[in-house]
């Protein structure tokens, strides 16, 4: 490997770092890495380390003396936070900080379920596999994207709100001006001399490289369709002995039902599964199949515990774009979630595959450059032309 091929692989591997911290923090579900922002875990990790995200689906058992990433419901407010799972009783986890003399739990946090918990941190021989000052350089990053929203903002007349959607679309316009500066500085830019020869071709695309881009893109955004509107939704429920007209208010032994409505907003329909994880939670029916840009509806059934109190149901909701039998995608997700969102990216890859070999064969791609002198509608008909 070459010197400029190495500091293009470590260039490429550090914006891929700093994208995955920076889409996890707007999504607020860390994406294979993430960091912490206090020294509640010192001394395992201080303030602003990195760490290694093992998502939750491929994580397995949590076990106590793991170091979890759960989403608080109470705690600073409610928000992702990473402690470890010092106990588990019945109700759930308890965790703690390694640098608190008290648990998470001994405040106004309840016990930690399972559906709460959206990674584990990687650890090697029970040590916690740290990335110094990761996330202090991301939170100087985000820091600045959300100085910069705010002095922009007011002028491209945006909503002043520094949320997910208008920090991501500000770092989405800023990556485009950077690539669109970088163009013209090439193009207009002084010279340079070439002081070797170079063998490859001008102006040609390989082919495998240029399927390999559209593959990425389009996995990419099929995954994201599948995942980011998928989670687990929570119900209320109190059993007492006095049930009012509040649906969720019953009493003990008695069942509730309400109704939840599925969008699909894509242009692809999605098989989405149903899953109750507790009992005395049904779901009717268990999956279905959602048209283009179409809703439909399920019915969720809360059985009271015998017990009165407070309690908290999930349910958990999965998408998959519908590019197979419904009944394989249902069968997939019953072996592992992961397993049909594989399937169906490698229905999507060889389809892409084949039509793009279809359409172009399998031979490189070359880019002719008209001159400036032939006029845009020009290029356009000789375009069309061609495809008659």
């Amino acid at each position: 490997m070459t010197s400029t091929t190495a500091k293009r692989v470590l260039g490429f591997a550090g914006a891929l770092v700093v994208v995955l911290l920076l889409v996890g923090h707007l999504l607020g579900q860390p994406i294979l890495l993430g960091y912490v922002a206090t020294g509640s875990m010192e001394p395992t990790m201080t303030a602003g380390d990195g760490f290694v995200a093992i998502p939750s689906l491929v994580a397995g058992d949590v076990e106590e003396g793991d170091v979890v990433v759960y989403d608080a419901r109470e705690l600073h407010g409610g928000g992702l936070t990473t402690h470890r799972v010092v106990d588990e009783t019945d109700e759930g986890y308890v965790t703690a900080g390694d640098a608190n003399p008290f648990t998470d739990q001994d405040g106004p946090e309840p016990p930690v379920s399972d559906e709460q918990i959206v990674a584990e941190v990687w650890q090697v021989n029970g040590e916690v596999v740290t990335i110094p000052s990761l996330g202090t350089a991301v939170m100087g990053v985000h820091g600045a994207v959300e100085s910069t929203h705010a002095a922009i903002a007011p002028v491209l007349g945006l909503t002043t709100t520094a949320d997910a959607d208008g920090l991501g679309a500000l770092l989405v316009a800023i990556g485009v001006a950077m690539l669109g500066f970088g163009t013209l500085l090439e193009r207009l830019g002084p010279g340079r001399r070439e002081t070797t020869r170079s063998r490859r071709r001008e102006n040609v695309i390989g082919f495998w490289t240029a399927l390999g881009l559209v593959l990425l893109v389009l996995v990419t955004f099929a995954t994201a369709a599948m995942v980011v509107p998928s989670g687990t939704y929570e119900y209320g429920l109190v059993s007492t002995e006095s049930p009012g007209d509040d649906p969720q208010i019953v009493a003990p032994g008695e069942t509730t039902t309400l109704t939840r409505t599925v969008d699909n907003a894509g242009y692809v329909p999605i098989v989405v599964v149903h899953e109750a994880t507790h009992r005395g939670v049904d779901t009717e029916p268990d999956w279905q199949t959602v048209g283009i840009r179409n809703r439909a509806e399920t019915t969720v059934s809360l059985t009271a515990p015998d017990s009165t109190g407070e309690y908290t149901r999930h349910v958990g909701e999965y998408r998959y774009l519908a590019v197979l039998p419904p009944s394989v995608l249902v069968r997939l997700h019953s072996l592992h979630p992961l397993a049909g969102i594989a399937a169906v990216n490698g229905v999507i890859v060889a389809g892409a595959v084949a039509l793009v070999l279809l359409l172009f064969g399998y031979g490189d791609f070359r880019v002719r450059n008209a001159g400036d002198h032939v006029p845009l509608s020009t290029r356009l008909e000789r375009t069309i032309r061609k495809w008659r």
